[in-house]
């Protein structure tokens, strides 16, 4: 028996984009809902914030020219063959997406007027089985054993698949290395040790020094810090972006997103630039969300230096991972939170008790709004 093809409109792709765009849901829980990919979401949420300023530029003159490449493009398919198609379409998805397993996914367009699904699997090459494929909803047993991982991890941040899978089976967890690996990728984990070939750049991208070692830092807004962490909810999981102040320790900003991208860190550090200004340095880790030109290009806009932990150096980026310690055992630990407004309310309330009420020990029992607030108040003076 054959398989019915599905096809998506334009304007079911759109209105799943703005679902994922208004970061309400989990991304797994917005496919789960639609039966569609989490991939196919991500893409489309990707594709509408990419064209959305496009949207008023030139006006009337952008719709002309719009027609005008259409009607061309119409005439041009009546007088070129199947193979010139075939060709084109290829050239097309091959410059505008990577060729992961998933990205080849997501370049089917099971409505495409010429090219049928088979056709377009054997071109990408992809087994139609993979093209065919259904999402089912997050597992209540893996997003549990997620939880736990998160939870080792959080207290022991240098284990990594091999000791987490030892400590996960001396409490009755019955599991493998490979599906240890698996989810700690997912959920963005990584032992913070010393590993091979740490001193080789990832591809594509500069690395910047770290200059925290060599700086002397003593007031507020010299030196910010910025890290991203994992936040379980019911039925998926979220992601957490922070950017503290390393001297006071206050957390000056911070943002929630259902995907794993740079918009919803420079959404964070455009809100505390906007609040408190530039500060001198900024002290990342090297994940790709920071070494994006976006996010390289919005510091170097505002005089800011960059600085980057090496690879697998734990104590680097210290003061947000301590962060992270902390709000996962007196925050998230404690609630199991249903939706993404929910975690939100909490986080904010929470953010506010840490920099305004809650006594740090490093900073003598102060609070860190405390030390912000004063020692700009003595600059002014």
């Amino acid at each position: 028996m054959s398989t019915k093809r599905r096809a998506f409109t334009d304007e079911f792709k759109a209105k799943v984009a703005l679902e994922a765009l208004k970061e309400q849901e989990a991304i797994a829980q917005i496919a789960s809902r639609y039966d569609v990919l989490p991939v196919q979401v991500s893409q489309w949420k990707a594709r509408l914030l990419e064209r959305l300023p496009g949207l008023f530029s030139k006006g009337r003159k952008r719709e002309k020219e719009v027609e005008s490449w259409q009607e061309r493009e119409a005439q041009l398919f009546q007088k070129i063959g199947q193979l010139e198609v075939e060709r084109d379409w290829l050239k097309k998805k091959l410059l505008s997406s990577v060729c992961s397993l998933e990205g080849k996914r997501a370049m089917i367009e099971a409505d495409h007027p010429a090219l049928s699904i088979v056709r377009q699997c054997d071109l990408l090459p992809l087994p139609r089985s993979t093209a065919y494929y259904r999402p089912v909803a997050v597992d209540e047993a893996e997003l549990v054993l997620m939880n736990r991982i998160d939870q080792r991890y959080t207290e022991y941040p240098f284990y990594g698949a091999r000791q987490m899978v030892r400590a996960l089976r001396r409490e009755g967890v019955v599991v493998n290395r490979k599906r240890v690996i698996r989810l700690m990728r997912k959920m963005g984990l990584e032992a913070q040790c010393p590993q091979p070939n740490t001193s080789k750049p990832a591809p594509g991208h500069v690395v910047y020094p770290y200059l925290m070692k060599s700086q002397l830092i003593e007031r507020p807004q010299q030196a910010w810090c910025s890290d991203i962490t994992y936040i379980r909810m019911e039925g998926g999981f979220v992601y957490l972006v922070a950017i503290m102040d390393w001297h006071s320790r206050q957390v000056l900003a911070w943002e929630i997103s259902n995907t794993l991208d740079t918009a919803f860190c420079l959404k964070a550090l455009r809100h505390a630039i906007a609040l408190f200004g530039a500060p001198g340095i900024m002290n990342t880790d090297q994940g790709c969300q920071y070494t994006r030109e976006a996010w390289t290009n919005e510091l170097k806009v505002h005089g800011v230096r960059i600085s980057m932990d090496g690879r697998g150096r734990a104590m680097d980026n210290v003061f947000v991972e301590r962060l992270w310690r902390t709000v996962k055992y007196e925050e998230v630990y404690r609630r199991e939170y249903g939706s993404i407004n929910e975690l939100r309310h909490h986080l904010a309330a929470y953010f506010r008790f840490y920099n305004h009420v809650r006594p740090h020990s490093a900073l003598d029992g102060r609070t860190p709004a405390e030390i912000h607030g004063a020692t700009l108040m003595q600059e002014a003076s």
